[in-house]
């Protein structure tokens, strides 16, 4: 039988270990390929860029950048979830203490700063399949790009492409690192992703994410049972 139910403290803790493990994964593929000394993804060129010009660490670029993304998310109309808001605080932690714990040398031959490249492309697509799982929200960047979707119709490759391009363009600006691997990433990371999808069973069109009211709504046992449904026995 199907029918809603109520969620628990339990349930969530439950998913943790899923959501902390998709945001190491994240930190350790985002450190790889940045010390890997050939280029990053667009929002990496833009947090190192950051870093470059103001007192802060890496992570906390990527923290500060996160909490103005969900904000500005929030006004477009996109409710973060409970893996939004920890998205934002724990992939910048997990970098500035991996970065503080571990010294990774930058190779001296191109081509194995093109494997390191790809272990860390590895290592993000991972990365965002145990953290979406538990459907308890996205990142902070996929909530601006669906607000900016739903505001502006426009289609999700503009936007997307706008988006990333921006960060690419200020963090160039700012000295970030851009060359070969920004291109290798671009073109593997959404293999990377897909891979991860497919061998560990996510359904990314399907998938059904509680934001915060709703996951209230859940816990208080007075949300609408056509939103969210989970078998239960």
């Amino acid at each position: 039988m199907t029918k809603a139910a109520k969620i628990t403290i339990q349930d969530v803790l439950i998913k943790s270990p899923n959501l902390f493990l998709g945001f190491m994964f994240f930190a350790v593929g985002i450190l790889l390929t940045r010390d890997a000394g050939i280029g990053m993804a667009p929002w990496g060129v833009f947090h190192v860029g950051m870093s470059n010009y103001f007192p802060v660490t890496m992570g906390q670029a990527t923290q500060l950048m996160g909490l103005l993304i969900l904000t500005v998310a929030f006004f477009l109309g996109q409710i973060p979830g409970l893996a939004s808001i920890m998205n934002m605080v724990f992939i910048g932690m997990f970098i500035d203490i991996l970065d503080s714990l571990v010294d990774i040398p930058t190779p001296e031959h191109f081509l194995v700063s093109v494997v390191m490249i790809l272990i860390g492309v590895f290592f993000i697509g991972w990365g965002t399949y145990f953290y979406l799982r538990v459907k308890l929200g996205a990142g902070p960047r996929d909530g601006l790009m669906e607000g900016l979707v739903r505001k502006t119709k426009r289609p999700v490759w503009l936007i997307r492409g706008i988006i990333e391009g921006s960060a690419l363009f200020l963090g160039f600006l700012m000295g970030g690192p851009v060359g070969f691997g920004t291109l290798l990433i671009a073109l593997t990371l959404g293999f990377s992703v897909e891979f991860a999808f497919k061998v560990g069973g996510y359904d990314s069109i399907a998938a059904r994410h509680l934001d915060l009211k709703e996951l209230w709504g859940k816990y208080q046992g007075t949300e609408n049972p056509l939103q969210y449904e989970r078998k239960v026995s």
